[in-house]
């Protein structure tokens, strides 16, 4: 028995003339009877009465109209779910991202484009720091992440969402907390609160050399798990620390933003993905991101 067949009955079981069921199977009506007559032999039962006009369907014509229609439904769904996965409708996205970077608008944008354009694809989502996401994506164990540039990506390609100021975060009644903004040259008596350097190297040094550029080397007197967290630490009073931009949205207690004058100091929230990436629905998210990065530019 082959797949056709099962069109072909159905298609005749459904108009009951096999001149208007050729038509519609866009087929001559010989080739069209013939094979009906196939399967009947195969089945070594009649389907059809026929008549001059018409056919009927046999008894056994009913039963095998009932399990022929399971089986074209399962077969269309699953041609149907082939076809959304090769475009990348269905299917499954693994997505990492830097717990920094979900503060800012443009990321939850992303996601939310993302989720619009394909709700048939399910998005898990891991957060870590942007050194071991790069590992991650490398292994294949993410498809994609949000990070925070400057970052040593190698091989890994990145698609750029938005750049950051860095802002100063100082603790209330700070000699500095009445003015506007700051430089950096100002914080250079302070103690410095800052991420560990394993977690964004890149991101780390760059706030060290800025620092050099203004004239000192920070005192790092405490280090907190995560760039996000150095808020918490800073109004513990444990010193002074830079963070971008869109982290404000942290309102603890006992802390004040001031916009940094020397404005060299940027980072950028990117996606890393894998050169030669063969998931379709990583490579949508890319472009849904770029769509994202262009209207936020």
């Amino acid at each position: 028995m082959e797949f056709r067949q099962l069109r072909y009955f159905f298609t005749v079981a459904e108009h009951l003339y096999v001149t208007v069921a050729a038509k519609r199977l866009g087929i001559a009506q010989p080739p069209l009877s013939q094979q009906i007559l196939k399967l009947e032999r195969e089945l070594e039962t009649k389907l059809f009465m026929r008549y001059p006009h018409r056919v009927v369907l046999t008894e056994a014509g009913v039963i095998f109209r009932e399990r022929a229609q399971r089986v074209l439904d399962e077969a269309n769904d699953a041609f149907e779910h082939v076809k959304k996965a090769a475009r990348g409708e269905s299917g499954h996205l693994s997505f990492g991202f830097a717990g920094s970077t979900d503060f800012h608008p443009s990321v939850a944008s992303t996601l939310r484009k993302f989720r619009q354009t394909y709700p048939g694809v399910v998005v898990k989502t891991e957060e870590s720091n942007s050194t071991a996401l790069l590992d991650k994506v490398t292994e294949g164990k993410v498809d994609c992440a949000m990070v925070r540039l400057p970052l040593e990506c190698r091989a890994r390609l990145t698609a750029s969402l938005a750049e950051e100021e860095m802002v100063a975060v100082l603790p209330t009644g700070h000699r500095l907390s009445r003015q506007r903004s700051v430089e950096l040259a100002q914080l250079s008596a302070d103690s410095f609160v800052l991420f560990p350097r394993s977690i964004g190297p890149n991101l780390y040094d760059s706030i060290i050399s800025a620092c050099r550029a203004a004239g000192y080397s920070p005192r790092v007197e405490m280090e907190s798990p995560q760039l996000s967290s150095t808020v918490n630490m800073v109004a513990a009073g444990f010193g002074v620390t830079l963070i971008p931009a869109s982290i404000r949205q942290i309102h603890a207690t006992g802390v004040t933003y001031k916009k940094v004058v020397d404005q060299s100091l940027k980072t950028t929230i990117a996606l890393i993905y894998r050169p030669r990436e063969k998931s379709v629905t990583a490579r949508n998210f890319v472009d849904v991101l770029r769509v994202v990065a262009r209207k936020t530019a």
